[in-house]
């Protein structure tokens, strides 16, 4: 039974790896061939019969999830009707989430009206296309001057009339990056968009109106006590700085934790504490299964002798599971929760049925369970964690450790203090021994998942554990349900405790050595880092141990890799609209501009580049270099100038910028300088010193233009120039714009990319770092066509995702441009 569900686990996790869905006559069709009796023939030995069953679940588990894809894949957005104005009603069903530029939630579509979307697409909707179009969306309400929307309580549950304008999924595509499409598909959404405020430039006159405060549903109750709940935390606490994480801790929603906490919390590796985990769903059901237990035998203090009726394991085991499944439902059903939920419901039908079931067996249960009804949690790092942790305590207990239990069973010992003291004791070790063995059995996927390892995580997880899921959590939840003014004295305790466990953290972490980082290994890295730790995990007497530690220093060890000398390496990142280029030689690195910010938390550098450096070992910069003061442009600089080193900052900017404030060494930019890295030539060709000395120009005519040449080939990269500094660059030096690869200067908007520019620069590759469907229409038509025109091969990062570029052996341009979207394709992009 084992064996069958971790095959059908393995079956779910390979077909996620899929770039193409099998058809779905394939995929019903397969498991009923290979089922039939003719593939088990009797004379079969019992071990091969065993070899088939499993190969049987591993195609069930890669047929089932290739199906669930279907069904969900299946609800559409059709193209023509991408960034028109649709009017729906439905439901907000989801925790709406305020940001600063208004409100995001998520919206269960009842009705589409048809002659909203006929008008508006200027085409005919029949009933069975809108019938097929997405059924869940993320929506946006953005604040206007003109339509304020301040005042509109948005609450689960609500039925609106809305007019809309959507998009397909579509997310940024990067190396190491967080997969947006797959997210949104794991939660069913099919489409996302905006709530429009107003009719000047719409077909469709707006109607936005609330319909019903309320719609009965058993999710959508449970979506407005979360609602209550988190109101009731926040209006209590008000500003406090870690009211986020009591709502985490209660509702798990942790959109209110602010990115420089979460930073503390994986630091010191106790981020898996910061919501409704696994330990907290298990203390809550043990305490009302132990209190049931005991009123139960005690017949409530009455007559009644309840335990002749229905033994007390019984009804505590029900207890704890009702329990344990309305703290889950508050969670929203995240994986963690799941696994901890499905391995006490067996637990609780073990009991019931009377049969042991063993720890193996219940945590192969839960992880067909999970994935029985979430086939996406396998792309979960959560998942492998959580699962994986708990199969790490399996394989250092099982048969290893014995319980003095002798002491608590003698009679002649009269020093009772005595025994508890021995009993304490062992429970302490046992407890350093469990937390050492989850430590070190999980170095190996930490860093295949996060590239890095915290080195205080024991003692931060030592003093953690205890206060977050034995005392904040309780007073949490109680401050939640109990009413003023006990609630606002448990609430706020609970918020002192988390603001000095975070202050104990913030120390921790602020030392260099909190946290052992690497480059995420390759696959044979990894497994042999996990012999060497299941060698170090053997039982004492194990011979020769320290084995186990030479299997792991390849891991721990590995330098980032670089190009050969006189090569060079360029990333252009897909950050959206905006403009992000990593240049690395054989021992410089340099960031040609860092993507579009939001804020001081949401930007590029926090969401993309940061976590491409981590994966990849980059914890330096040479040079950034910023082009001017846009945002889209220069939104991620400070978050990254605050986690990297960078030695030098290279800009248009003026002095007092808070840019160039920060940075250690300021440089402004300037046609003629040029330095040689490794082999490999720079060279600023624009702006001009005199440029400078007049404020007329727009920032964009500040643009910082730099040229990259290795012995073979070269690279311009114009900024956001436009046609005024392109035709000074062609009448001033004409020669030195030749190059073989081109930034397209302004995205290629209808300003830029000139004929006499293109012909100066004939490169046989363009490059367009453009957002999908973005508001500026980016690259235009007439522009894209003169790229065409002259031969020029163009790749866009909303259609390829991040472009990596070899320049070096290879003859061709065509052959060093690596498209993301390609080498890692996915069923679930351009869907």
């Amino acid at each position: 039974m084992r064996l069958t569900l971790i095959g059908f686990a393995l079956g779910v996790a390979l077909a996620q790896q899929q770039a193409e869905l099998w058809p779905v006559w394939l995929l019903v069709s397969c498991p009923m061939v290979f089922s039939l009796r003719l593939i088990f023939p009797s004379q079969l030995k019992p071990r091969w019969k065993v070899g088939i069953q499993i190969l049987f679940a591993v195609l069930l588990g890669f047929c089932w999830a290739g199906l669930y894809a279907h069904y969900y894949l299946s609800q559409q957005l059709p193209s023509s009707l991408e960034n028109r104005d649709l009017q729906i009603t439905g439901v907000i069903d989801d925790l709406p989430n305020r940001v600063p530029q208004g409100v995001r939630f998520n919206f269960l579509v009842e009705h589409y009206h048809s002659n909203a979307a006929s008008a508006s697409a200027s085409a005919n909707a029949d009933a069975a296309t809108l019938n097929k179009l997405p059924v869940r969306l993320a929506l946006a309400w953005f604040d206007a001057p003109s339509h304020p929307i301040a005042h509109v309580d948005l609450r689960p549950g609500q039925r609106w009339q809305l007019t809309v304008r959507l998009k397909r999924p579509h997310g940024n595509a990067n190396p190491e990056g967080f997969d947006y499409e797959v997210w949104l598909l794991e939660q069913g959404i099919r489409a996302t968009g905006s709530v429009r405020n107003n009719t000047t430039a719409s077909l469709v006159p707006v109607s936005n109106q609330l319909q019903q405060a309320f719609v009965w549903s058993p999710h959508n109750l449970n979506q407005a006590a979360r609602f209550h709940l988190r109101a009731k935390i926040m209006s209590t606490l008000g500003d406090a700085p870690y009211a986020g994480v009591i709502a985490a801790l209660v509702i798990g929603d942790q959109r209110e934790i602010a990115q420089s906490d979460w930073q503390i919390f994986n630091r010191t590796g106790i981020g898996h504490l910061i919501s409704i985990s696994g330990l907290h769903i298990t203390m809550i059901a043990g305490i009302f299964a132990s209190l049931m237990y005991y009123l139960w035998r005690h017949s409530f203090f009455t007559q009644a002798q309840l335990p002749l009726r229905l033994p007390a394991p019984k009804v505590a085991a029900i207890a704890g599971v009702l329990a344990a499944f309305v703290y889950v439902a508050l969670a929203g059903f995240g994986v963690p929760a799941q696994r901890t939920l499905w391995m006490l419901m067996v637990v609780a039908i073990a009991i019931w049925s009377g049969r042991t079931a063993s720890i193996s067996h219940i945590l192969c249960i839960a992880l067909g369970l999970v994935l029985l009804l979430d086939p996406w949690a396998a792309l979960s790092p959560g998942f492998y964690l959580s699962f994986a942790a708990v199969a790490v305590l399996l394989f250092v207990s099982l048969g290893r450790y014995t319980f003095s239990v002798a002491l608590k069973d003698d009679l002649q010992i009269t020093n009772r203090w005595l025994v508890r003291w021995q009993a304490f004791k062992e429970k302490l070790q046992l407890a350093g021994r469990a937390q050492y063995a989850v430590t070190m059995g999980l170095v190996p996927l930490s860093l295949l998942l996060f590239a890095q390892v915290s080195l205080i995580s024991p003692i931060a997880n030592a003093i953690a554990i205890p206060l977050v899921s034995f005392v904040v959590t309780p007073l949490a939840l109680l401050g939640s349900i109990l009413p003023s003014p006990f609630s606002t004295v448990l609430l706020k305790l609970a918020h002192e405790l988390i603001s000095l466990l975070a202050q104990l953290l913030s120390l921790l972490s602020g030392n260099s050595w909190a946290v052992w980082s690497a480059p995420i290994p390759s696959w044979w890295l990894f497994v042999l880092a996990m012999i060497g730790v299941l060698w170090l995990l053997m039982p004492r007497g194990w011979p020769l141990r320290f084995l186990g530690v030479m299997c792991c220093l390849p891991v721990l060890l590995q330098p980032a890799s670089a190009p050969l000398f006189g090569d060079m390496r360029v990333t252009v990142f897909d950050v959206g609209q905006g403009s992000a280029v990593l240049i690395e030689t054989a021992k410089h690195r340099m960031l040609y501009d860092t993507g579009p910010g939001f804020s001081a938390e949401t930007n590029s550098g926090t969401r993309i580049l940061l976590p491409y450096f981590q994966a990849r070992g980059i914890h330096q910069l040479d040079q950034l270099m910023i082009t001017h003061s846009d945002n889209d442009h220069s939104g991620g600089a400070l978050s990254l100038m605050q986690s990297l080193h960078v030695d030098q900052v290279s800009s248009s900017l003026v002095a007092t910028h808070p840019m160039v404030l920060a940075s250690r060494r300021h440089q402004r930019c300037q046609a003629g300088q040029a330095w040689t890295w490794d082999g490999v030539q720079f060279e600023i060709l624009h702006p001009v010193p005199v440029i400078y000395t007049s404020s007329k120009w727009k920032s964009n005519a500040l643009s910082c233009t730099l040229k990259i040449s290795t012995k073979s080939h070269s690279l311009l990269l114009a900024g956001d120039i436009e046609a005024i500094q392109e035709d000074e660059l062609v009448n001033s030096i004409a020669a030195k714009l030749k190059a073989d690869v081109l930034l397209a200067p302004h995205h290629g908007s209808g300003t830029s990319s000139t004929t006499p520019f293109l012909l100066a620069v004939k490169p046989e590759l363009a490059l367009f770092q453009v957002g999908y469907l973005n508001r500026y229409q980016h690259p235009k038509p007439e522009v894209m066509q003169r790229y065409l025109d002259f031969g020029i091969k163009p790749l866009r990062t909303d259609i390829s995702g991040a472009i990596t570029l070899q320049f070096g052996s290879a003859i061709k341009v065509s052959d060093m441009a690596n498209e993301y979207r390609k080498d890692h394709a996915r069923y679930w992009y351009g869907q």
